[in-house]
């Protein structure tokens, strides 16, 4: 399995351009797989400095329906005519971020491509085949992000908080590695890991992929050091060999949990290639 970093908010490498998103271009013996797409067209060219045809992305998966993961769909669309695009069939709704006190700016995805014949939209979880598992079904509340109290849907004209039913993951197995890519994990982490192990036989998870999102822009929101060690630690406890983390995480809240996890905790940026 080979995992390309396409887009994330952070820049290290001047070839590849950055901004606040998520994009994994994921190949398997298969599969040649796009995990969320970002916010614009920026994931295509940065695809272009690793020399990825995208044409040929047979798998997309949108993590969940805000602007920063499935953006760069109209343009996704435009360039490849054929890869099924899964998606939860909430995704769509309406959501909303509040960026001040009681001011609410929409977040969701573009509303003119919901009726395109290229989603394949689905509730819960999925089995595509043996290699690749969207998992949705997540109900446990451990660890639910403080930050989420500030993510809303509209439904009759009326906010009301998100519940992140349209959030989906996918679990990719691969020459003997099984990876878990998480976008935001609004549904927490460490819900997220559990589950999938309970999907996963021998609960034999090696590698994590995703913003855990443990920052926020109101102090009121913000997860405490004791939350972001927690998690940190129950991350350490588990079977798995390497956590990488990004985009929503935070920086403050990444150094914590590199304390901890040391070199089990790595941070993904544009034009990373790990190849598991």
């Amino acid at each position: 399995m080979k995992v390309y970093c396409l887009i994330e908010d952070t820049q290290i490498n001047h070839h590849f351009g950055s901004e606040h998103g998520v994009s994994f271009y994921i190949e398997t013996k298969h599969h040649k797989v796009l995990f969320d797409v970002g916010q614009s067209s920026l994931f295509i060219s940065n695809a272009k400095q690793f020399g990825i045809d995208l044409s040929l992305v047979d798998i997309v998966v949108i993590s969940h329906g805000h602007y920063d993961h499935g953006g760069g769909l109209d343009d996704f669309m435009r360039i490849n005519k054929h890869a099924k695009i899964y998606i939860q069939e909430n995704a769509f709704d309406l959501f909303y971020s509040m960026r001040k006190q009681d001011e609410y700016t929409y977040i969701g995805l573009d509303q003119k491509l919901s009726d395109s014949n290229r989603f394949v939209k689905i509730k819960g979880n999925f089995k595509i085949d043996d290699q690749l598992f969207i998992m949705a079904d997540v109900n446990a509340n451990l660890f639910f992000p403080n930050s989420n109290h500030t993510m809303y849907k509209k439904i009759d004209g009326k906010y009301v908080l998100d519940d992140f039913k349209h959030e989906q993951n996918l679990i990719v197995t691969d020459n003997h590695k099984v990876a878990l890519f998480a976008g935001c994990g609004h549904k927490g982490i460490i819900n997220i890991i559990n589950q999938s192990q309970k999907l996963i036989e021998n609960n034999n998870l090696s590698h994590v992929f995703g913003g855990f999102h443990l920052k926020s822009r109101f102090k009121a929101y913000e997860e405490s050091s004791q939350n972001i060690d927690d998690i940190a630690m129950i991350m350490k406890h588990k079977h798995i060999n390497t956590y990488y983390t990004g985009h929503c995480t935070g920086s403050y809240a990444f150094d914590r949990m590199k304390n901890i996890l040391d070199e089990r905790l790595l941070y993904f940026h544009p034009g990373d290639l790990i190849e598991l």
